[in-house]
Protein backbone atom coordinates (compact mmCIF):
# COMPACT_ATOMS: atom_id res chain seq x y z
CA UNK A 1 0.00 0.00 0.00
CA UNK A 2 3.02 2.83 0.82
CA UNK A 3 4.65 1.42 -2.37
CA UNK A 4 1.16 1.93 -4.39
CA UNK A 5 0.57 5.64 -2.46
CA UNK A 6 4.18 6.65 -3.18
CA UNK A 7 3.75 5.86 -7.02
CA UNK A 8 0.52 8.12 -6.85
CA UNK A 9 2.33 10.71 -5.33
CA UNK A 10 5.03 10.81 -7.92
CA UNK A 11 2.65 11.52 -10.61
CA UNK A 12 1.47 14.16 -8.70
CA UNK A 13 5.22 15.11 -7.58
CA UNK A 14 5.00 17.07 -4.36
CA UNK A 15 7.79 16.21 -2.26
CA UNK A 16 9.73 19.47 -2.30
CA UNK A 17 9.84 22.03 0.72
CA UNK A 18 7.54 24.67 -1.00
CA UNK A 19 4.37 25.83 -0.92
CA UNK A 20 1.33 25.62 -3.97
CA UNK A 21 -0.61 28.47 -4.36
CA UNK A 22 -4.70 28.25 -3.97
CA UNK A 23 -6.34 27.47 -7.58
CA UNK A 24 -6.48 30.75 -9.52
CA UNK A 25 -9.63 32.54 -9.08
CA UNK A 26 -9.02 34.56 -12.14
CA UNK A 27 -9.41 31.06 -13.98
CA UNK A 28 -12.02 28.70 -12.22
CA UNK A 29 -14.35 31.66 -11.31
CA UNK A 30 -15.00 32.75 -15.43
CA UNK A 31 -14.90 29.28 -16.52
CA UNK A 32 -17.59 28.33 -13.56
CA UNK A 33 -20.00 31.70 -14.78
CA UNK A 34 -19.80 30.32 -18.44
CA UNK A 35 -20.29 26.37 -17.10
CA UNK A 36 -23.58 27.71 -15.21
CA UNK A 37 -24.45 29.57 -18.58
CA UNK A 38 -23.92 26.76 -20.52
CA UNK A 39 -26.23 24.93 -18.47
CA UNK A 40 -28.66 26.71 -18.68
CA UNK A 41 -28.46 27.43 -22.52
CA UNK A 42 -28.39 23.93 -23.26
CA UNK A 43 -31.63 23.07 -20.94
CA UNK A 44 -33.18 26.26 -23.06
CA UNK A 45 -32.05 25.43 -26.40
CA UNK A 46 -32.42 21.27 -26.30
CA UNK A 47 -35.46 20.71 -24.67
CA UNK A 48 -38.34 20.93 -27.63
CA UNK A 49 -35.27 19.11 -29.25
CA UNK A 50 -35.44 16.62 -26.89
CA UNK A 51 -39.21 16.06 -26.75
CA UNK A 52 -38.99 15.64 -30.81
CA UNK A 53 -36.08 13.36 -30.57
CA UNK A 54 -35.72 11.35 -27.99
CA UNK A 55 -39.53 12.01 -26.05
CA UNK A 56 -37.71 13.13 -22.92
CA UNK A 57 -37.14 17.35 -22.64
CA UNK A 58 -34.42 16.63 -20.40
CA UNK A 59 -32.38 14.39 -22.45
CA UNK A 60 -29.51 16.18 -23.86
CA UNK A 61 -29.68 18.14 -20.80
CA UNK A 62 -28.88 15.06 -18.63
CA UNK A 63 -26.33 14.31 -21.34
CA UNK A 64 -24.47 17.46 -21.67
CA UNK A 65 -24.76 17.26 -17.43
CA UNK A 66 -22.81 14.02 -17.00
CA UNK A 67 -20.25 15.10 -19.45
CA UNK A 68 -19.77 18.13 -16.94
CA UNK A 69 -19.23 15.56 -14.34
CA UNK A 70 -17.25 13.52 -15.91
CA UNK A 71 -14.88 16.44 -17.45
CA UNK A 72 -14.84 18.04 -13.77
CA UNK A 73 -13.40 14.75 -12.01
CA UNK A 74 -10.67 15.46 -14.95
CA UNK A 75 -10.47 18.92 -14.11
CA UNK A 76 -9.59 18.24 -10.56
CA UNK A 77 -7.12 15.52 -11.44
CA UNK A 78 -5.32 17.76 -13.25
CA UNK A 79 -5.41 20.37 -11.63
CA UNK A 80 -3.28 18.42 -8.85
CA UNK A 81 -0.83 17.60 -11.10
CA UNK A 82 3.17 18.74 -10.42
CA UNK A 83 5.22 20.20 -13.69
CA UNK A 84 7.25 16.72 -13.60
CA UNK A 85 3.85 15.03 -13.28
CA UNK A 86 2.30 16.98 -16.96
CA UNK A 87 5.53 16.37 -18.23
CA UNK A 88 4.79 11.99 -17.57
CA UNK A 89 1.66 12.26 -19.33
CA UNK A 90 2.62 13.92 -22.80
CA UNK A 91 3.68 11.08 -24.40
CA UNK A 92 1.16 8.72 -23.32
CA UNK A 93 -1.31 11.81 -24.27
CA UNK A 94 -0.11 12.19 -27.60
CA UNK A 95 0.13 8.36 -28.34
CA UNK A 96 -3.13 7.58 -27.44
CA UNK A 97 -4.89 10.82 -29.23
CA UNK A 98 -3.30 9.69 -32.60
CA UNK A 99 -3.69 5.95 -32.24
CA UNK A 100 -7.82 6.91 -31.30
CA UNK A 101 -7.63 9.53 -34.30
CA UNK A 102 -6.35 6.19 -36.64
CA UNK A 103 -9.26 4.34 -35.40
CA UNK A 104 -11.44 5.92 -37.44
CA UNK A 105 -10.77 3.98 -40.44
CA UNK A 106 -11.58 0.92 -38.71
CA UNK A 107 -14.25 -0.26 -39.91
CA UNK A 108 -17.25 -0.26 -37.54
CA UNK A 109 -15.73 2.00 -35.18
CA UNK A 110 -15.37 5.06 -36.91
CA UNK A 111 -18.96 6.51 -37.14
CA UNK A 112 -19.95 8.77 -40.46
CA UNK A 113 -22.14 11.92 -39.99
CA UNK A 114 -23.16 14.34 -42.25
CA UNK A 115 -20.63 13.13 -44.57
CA UNK A 116 -17.92 13.19 -41.65
CA UNK A 117 -15.45 10.82 -40.09
CA UNK A 118 -14.81 11.85 -37.09
CA UNK A 119 -16.42 10.21 -34.70
CA UNK A 120 -15.08 6.83 -32.50
CA UNK A 121 -17.51 4.19 -30.98
CA UNK A 122 -15.84 2.71 -27.99
CA UNK A 123 -18.37 0.60 -27.02
CA UNK A 124 -21.30 2.41 -25.38
CA UNK A 125 -19.15 5.61 -25.55
CA UNK A 126 -18.53 7.81 -28.31
CA UNK A 127 -15.93 10.40 -28.84
CA UNK A 128 -14.23 12.67 -31.24
CA UNK A 129 -10.78 11.95 -31.63
CA UNK A 130 -9.94 15.51 -33.23
CA UNK A 131 -10.41 17.38 -29.67
CA UNK A 132 -8.32 14.98 -27.82
CA UNK A 133 -5.31 15.30 -30.79
CA UNK A 134 -5.84 19.20 -30.57
CA UNK A 135 -5.21 18.90 -26.41
CA UNK A 136 -2.84 16.75 -26.79
CA UNK A 137 -0.92 18.48 -29.68
CA UNK A 138 -0.60 21.68 -26.82
CA UNK A 139 1.89 19.37 -24.62
CA UNK A 140 3.16 17.57 -26.98
CA UNK A 141 4.46 20.79 -28.48
CA UNK A 142 5.13 22.44 -24.94
CA UNK A 143 8.02 19.34 -24.36
CA UNK A 144 9.25 19.47 -28.08
CA UNK A 145 9.79 22.90 -28.04
CA UNK A 146 11.07 23.60 -24.73
CA UNK A 147 13.96 21.03 -25.44
CA UNK A 148 14.63 23.25 -28.92
CA UNK A 149 15.23 26.80 -27.11
CA UNK A 150 18.62 26.64 -28.31
CA UNK A 151 18.03 25.89 -31.61
CA UNK A 152 14.63 27.33 -32.91
CA UNK A 153 15.49 29.94 -34.58
CA UNK A 154 17.14 27.47 -37.11
CA UNK A 155 14.30 26.91 -39.25
CA UNK A 156 15.73 23.45 -40.16
CA UNK A 157 15.32 22.44 -36.35
CA UNK A 158 12.79 24.18 -35.16
CA UNK A 159 9.22 24.94 -37.57
CA UNK A 160 10.28 22.67 -39.90
CA UNK A 161 10.82 19.49 -37.92
CA UNK A 162 7.60 20.65 -36.17
CA UNK A 163 5.60 20.74 -39.49
CA UNK A 164 7.02 17.86 -40.30
CA UNK A 165 5.34 15.75 -37.25
CA UNK A 166 2.18 17.84 -37.35
CA UNK A 167 2.00 18.00 -40.79
CA UNK A 168 0.99 13.90 -41.34
CA UNK A 169 -1.61 14.44 -38.15
CA UNK A 170 -3.04 17.80 -39.53
CA UNK A 171 -3.61 16.20 -42.98
CA UNK A 172 -5.65 12.54 -41.37
CA UNK A 173 -8.30 15.43 -39.79
CA UNK A 174 -8.74 17.22 -42.80
CA UNK A 175 -9.18 13.89 -44.07
CA UNK A 176 -12.03 13.34 -41.98
CA UNK A 177 -13.05 16.57 -42.97
CA UNK A 178 -13.05 18.50 -40.52
CA UNK A 179 -11.56 22.01 -41.70
CA UNK A 180 -12.55 23.72 -38.31
CA UNK A 181 -10.02 21.59 -36.37
CA UNK A 182 -7.21 21.80 -39.17
CA UNK A 183 -6.95 25.66 -38.67
CA UNK A 184 -7.16 25.23 -34.70
CA UNK A 185 -4.56 22.87 -35.37
CA UNK A 186 -2.76 25.26 -37.15
CA UNK A 187 -3.39 28.46 -34.93
CA UNK A 188 -2.25 26.80 -31.68
CA UNK A 189 1.14 25.68 -33.72
CA UNK A 190 2.09 29.30 -34.68
CA UNK A 191 1.14 30.47 -31.66
CA UNK A 192 3.40 28.53 -29.94
CA UNK A 193 6.56 28.79 -32.54
CA UNK A 194 5.99 32.57 -31.91
CA UNK A 195 6.04 32.21 -27.88
CA UNK A 196 8.92 29.38 -28.42
CA UNK A 197 11.35 32.67 -30.34
CA UNK A 198 10.85 31.24 -33.61
CA UNK A 199 11.77 33.53 -36.21
CA UNK A 200 9.17 35.52 -37.48
CA UNK A 201 10.33 35.39 -41.44
CA UNK A 202 10.00 31.61 -41.06
CA UNK A 203 6.71 31.82 -39.37
CA UNK A 204 5.81 34.28 -42.21
CA UNK A 205 7.10 31.83 -44.91
CA UNK A 206 5.61 28.66 -43.15
CA UNK A 207 2.53 30.72 -42.68
CA UNK A 208 2.27 31.79 -46.11
CA UNK A 209 2.55 28.13 -47.30
CA UNK A 210 -0.04 27.01 -44.94
CA UNK A 211 -2.27 29.28 -46.03
CA UNK A 212 -2.19 28.43 -49.33
CA UNK A 213 -3.33 25.16 -48.35
CA UNK A 214 -5.99 26.19 -46.81
CA UNK A 215 -7.15 28.41 -49.51
CA UNK A 216 -6.72 25.47 -52.29
CA UNK A 217 -8.35 22.99 -49.57
CA UNK A 218 -11.33 25.61 -49.13
CA UNK A 219 -11.90 26.27 -53.07
CA UNK A 220 -11.49 22.34 -54.07
CA UNK A 221 -14.60 21.29 -52.49
CA UNK A 222 -17.93 22.62 -53.72
CA UNK A 223 -19.51 22.89 -49.77
CA UNK A 224 -16.53 24.53 -48.82
CA UNK A 225 -16.45 27.48 -51.46
CA UNK A 226 -20.34 27.50 -51.04
CA UNK A 227 -19.82 28.54 -47.07
CA UNK A 228 -17.59 30.95 -48.33
CA UNK A 229 -19.55 32.49 -50.68
CA UNK A 230 -22.55 32.30 -48.17
CA UNK A 231 -20.52 34.38 -45.71
CA UNK A 232 -20.06 37.31 -48.00
CA UNK A 233 -23.16 37.81 -48.67
CA UNK A 234 -26.02 35.35 -46.64
CA UNK A 235 -29.01 37.42 -47.46
CA UNK A 236 -28.56 36.52 -51.10
CA UNK A 237 -29.37 32.78 -50.21
CA UNK A 238 -31.62 33.36 -46.79
CA UNK A 239 -33.51 30.14 -47.81
CA UNK A 240 -30.59 28.05 -48.84
CA UNK A 241 -27.13 27.96 -47.72
CA UNK A 242 -27.14 31.48 -46.17
CA UNK A 243 -30.19 30.15 -43.48
CA UNK A 244 -28.37 29.59 -40.72
CA UNK A 245 -26.15 32.78 -40.48
CA UNK A 246 -29.53 34.71 -41.31
CA UNK A 247 -31.31 32.95 -38.50
CA UNK A 248 -28.41 34.02 -36.35
CA UNK A 249 -28.59 37.82 -37.64
CA UNK A 250 -31.81 37.77 -36.52
CA UNK A 251 -31.55 36.16 -33.06
CA UNK A 252 -28.92 39.17 -32.35
CA UNK A 253 -30.79 42.06 -33.71
CA UNK A 254 -33.97 40.50 -32.00
CA UNK A 255 -31.98 40.65 -28.34
CA UNK A 256 -30.99 44.16 -29.04
CA UNK A 257 -29.06 45.57 -26.03
CA UNK A 258 -30.64 43.99 -23.03
CA UNK A 259 -32.42 41.01 -24.67
CA UNK A 260 -35.40 39.34 -24.71
CA UNK A 261 -35.10 37.62 -21.24
CA UNK A 262 -33.78 33.98 -20.32
CA UNK A 263 -36.07 31.20 -22.53
CA UNK A 264 -38.27 34.07 -24.26
CA UNK A 265 -36.04 33.46 -27.29
CA UNK A 266 -37.92 32.10 -30.16
CA UNK A 267 -34.82 31.30 -32.83
CA UNK A 268 -33.94 27.96 -30.72
CA UNK A 269 -37.76 26.96 -31.85
CA UNK A 270 -36.43 24.89 -35.01
CA UNK A 271 -35.41 28.63 -36.60
CA UNK A 272 -31.44 28.82 -35.91
CA UNK A 273 -30.11 25.52 -36.53
CA UNK A 274 -27.10 23.60 -33.63
CA UNK A 275 -28.63 26.66 -31.51
CA UNK A 276 -27.38 24.70 -28.56
CA UNK A 277 -23.61 23.81 -29.81
CA UNK A 278 -22.17 25.75 -32.67
CA UNK A 279 -24.42 28.32 -33.06
CA UNK A 280 -25.37 29.04 -29.19
CA UNK A 281 -24.01 32.51 -28.98
CA UNK A 282 -26.60 33.64 -31.10
CA UNK A 283 -29.37 32.53 -28.34
CA UNK A 284 -27.44 34.26 -25.62
CA UNK A 285 -27.11 37.62 -27.77
CA UNK A 286 -31.07 37.30 -28.43
CA UNK A 287 -31.72 35.99 -24.83
CA UNK A 288 -29.52 38.45 -22.89
CA UNK A 289 -28.94 40.98 -25.46
CA UNK A 290 -25.57 42.78 -26.00
CA UNK A 291 -24.76 43.33 -22.44
CA UNK A 292 -25.21 39.78 -22.03
CA UNK A 293 -23.28 38.46 -25.27
CA UNK A 294 -20.03 41.19 -23.73
CA UNK A 295 -19.93 40.10 -20.68
CA UNK A 296 -19.51 36.30 -22.04
CA UNK A 297 -16.66 37.70 -23.74
CA UNK A 298 -15.16 39.64 -20.87
CA UNK A 299 -15.18 36.35 -19.17
CA UNK A 300 -13.13 34.61 -22.25
CA UNK A 301 -10.75 37.88 -22.47
CA UNK A 302 -9.98 37.38 -18.61
CA UNK A 303 -9.10 33.62 -18.98
CA UNK A 304 -6.73 35.10 -21.92
CA UNK A 305 -4.75 37.41 -19.68
CA UNK A 306 -4.41 35.09 -17.10
CA UNK A 307 -3.48 32.57 -18.98
CA UNK A 308 -1.25 35.02 -20.23
CA UNK A 309 0.12 36.08 -17.61
CA UNK A 310 1.34 32.34 -16.08
CA UNK A 311 2.86 31.77 -19.32
CA UNK A 312 5.13 35.28 -18.83
CA UNK A 313 5.24 34.32 -15.37
CA UNK A 314 6.93 31.07 -15.60
CA UNK A 315 10.47 30.39 -15.91
CA UNK A 316 10.47 26.76 -16.61
CA UNK A 317 10.14 26.68 -20.70
CA UNK A 318 7.74 23.72 -20.88
CA UNK A 319 5.20 25.19 -18.31
CA UNK A 320 5.61 28.39 -20.35
CA UNK A 321 4.86 26.74 -23.82
CA UNK A 322 2.40 24.70 -22.03
CA UNK A 323 0.34 28.09 -20.60
CA UNK A 324 0.43 29.84 -24.11
CA UNK A 325 -0.84 26.08 -25.66
CA UNK A 326 -3.45 25.86 -23.07
CA UNK A 327 -4.54 29.09 -23.63
CA UNK A 328 -4.37 29.21 -26.87
CA UNK A 329 -6.58 25.97 -27.25
CA UNK A 330 -9.38 28.02 -25.10
CA UNK A 331 -9.32 31.64 -26.07
CA UNK A 332 -8.80 31.03 -29.96
CA UNK A 333 -11.30 28.71 -30.37
CA UNK A 334 -14.10 30.78 -28.66
CA UNK A 335 -13.17 33.90 -30.84
CA UNK A 336 -13.76 31.69 -34.04
CA UNK A 337 -17.12 30.22 -32.91
CA UNK A 338 -18.22 33.87 -32.05
CA UNK A 339 -16.90 35.12 -35.49
CA UNK A 340 -18.85 32.76 -37.27
CA UNK A 341 -22.05 33.61 -35.14
CA UNK A 342 -21.70 37.10 -36.00
CA UNK A 343 -20.67 36.89 -40.08
CA UNK A 344 -17.12 37.92 -39.38
CA UNK A 345 -15.43 34.79 -40.50
CA UNK A 346 -17.16 31.26 -42.39
CA UNK A 347 -18.89 29.27 -40.69
CA UNK A 348 -16.33 26.38 -39.17
CA UNK A 349 -18.37 23.73 -36.93
CA UNK A 350 -16.31 24.46 -33.79
CA UNK A 351 -18.16 24.70 -30.13
CA UNK A 352 -18.11 27.64 -27.89
CA UNK A 353 -15.74 26.20 -25.40
CA UNK A 354 -17.87 25.54 -21.82
CA UNK A 355 -20.94 27.09 -23.48
CA UNK A 356 -21.96 24.50 -26.16
CA UNK A 357 -23.57 21.25 -25.55
CA UNK A 358 -20.98 18.37 -26.43
CA UNK A 359 -19.65 15.32 -25.18
CA UNK A 360 -15.83 15.37 -25.91
CA UNK A 361 -15.38 18.91 -26.67
CA UNK A 362 -17.05 19.98 -23.17
CA UNK A 363 -14.73 17.56 -21.46
CA UNK A 364 -11.42 18.81 -23.25
CA UNK A 365 -12.17 22.44 -22.51
CA UNK A 366 -12.36 21.07 -18.67
CA UNK A 367 -9.16 19.20 -19.09
CA UNK A 368 -7.40 21.84 -20.60
CA UNK A 369 -8.70 24.01 -17.59
CA UNK A 370 -7.18 21.81 -14.96
CA UNK A 371 -4.11 21.94 -16.22
CA UNK A 372 -4.05 25.64 -16.54
CA UNK A 373 -5.10 25.66 -12.71
CA UNK A 374 -2.05 23.36 -12.34
CA UNK A 375 0.53 26.10 -13.82
CA UNK A 376 -1.30 28.61 -11.68
CA UNK A 377 -0.80 26.54 -8.77
CA UNK A 378 3.16 26.21 -9.37
CA UNK A 379 4.99 26.73 -6.13
CA UNK A 380 6.38 30.14 -4.86
CA UNK A 381 9.55 29.17 -3.61
CA UNK A 382 10.36 30.24 0.30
Amino acid sequence: MRNAATYIKSWFGRFDAVTYRRPDPWLWLPAAVLLLLGLLMVLNTTYFLGIEKKGDAFHFFKLHLAHIVAGFVILILLSQFSLAGLRRIVMPLFIVSVVMLALLYVPGLGLMKGGARRWLRLGPVIAEPSELVKFALVFFLAEFLSKRQERIREFKHGPLAVFLIVGPITLMILKQPDFGSTVMIALILFAMLWAAGARWQHLAVAGSGAIGLLVFQAVAKSYRMKRLTTFLDPWSVARGAGFQLVQSFIALGEGGKWGVGLGAGRQKMFYLPEAHTDFVFAVVGEEFGLIGAAVVVALFLVILFRGMRIAHDEPDPFASLLAVGLTALLSIQALINMSVVIGLIPTKGLPLPFLSYGGTSIIIAMAALGALLALGRRPAVR
